[in-house]
């Protein structure tokens, strides 16, 4: 939880949205099990997405 926490909070930086912006991304007011499996999910994901995106570039190029 607690690498969770620190990554998000570099979103508070953010001025006049940036607290809002963490409570959206940790769904409440802490981290809990389902902003971690959403977290891990986001990063199985999206090395799949890079990789369709590169060939469609590649593609058209």
């Amino acid at each position: 939880f607690w690498g969770a926490t620190v990554i998000t909070n570099l979103m508070s930086a953010i001025p006049l949205i940036g607290n809002e912006i963490v409570i959206w991304l940790w769904g409440g007011f802490s981290i809990n099990n389902a902003t971690l499996n959403r977290f891990y999910s986001l990063h199985f994901i999206m090395p799949f997405i890079i990789m369709t995106l590169s060939m469609f570039h590649l593609m058209t190029l």
